[in-house]
């Protein structure tokens, strides 16, 4: 088990809805900038939403694909951070990871340090 777990992925039909969650263990996850990424295969890992750290503004970040459906949230009582997904389609199907790192500008997969497995979204038409 890594830094930080990923869970809420599963098999939903075109328009449903899914909230993946993600736990950091060991450190605090509200003291870093946490993204949501993912990656379909044969294609390179993207960023979907990122969201600043206690230290910041608070500021999230989307894709272009994901804006106005998904929303990324945080629950620092519980050490925990959401990405809401509504109005699945099935390009989003792809591997979801959480990541969590001290520095970010543009929500890109180099800018987070740690890491979770990662969790399957598959969205069918």
């Amino acid at each position: 088990q890594g830094p930080l777990v990923e869970s809420g992925g599963g098999l939903v039909q075109s328009g449903d809805s899914l909230r993946l969650s993600c736990v950091g263990t060991g450190f605090i996850l509200d003291y870093y900038h946490v993204g949501w990424f993912r990656q379909a295969p044969g294609k390179e890992r993207e960023g979907v939403s990122c969201i600043t750290s206690s230290d910041g503004d608070g500021s999230t970040l989307y894709g272009d694909s994901v804006k106005g459906r998904f929303t990324i949230s945080k629950d620092k009582h519980k050490n925990m951070v959401y990405l809401q997904m509504d109005n699945l389609k099935p390009e989003d199907t792809a591997v979801y990871f959480c990541a969590a790192g001290p520095f970010y500008r543009d929500c890109l997969p180099a800018e987070f340090d740690y890491w979770g497995q990662g969790t399957q979204v598959t969205v069918s038409s």
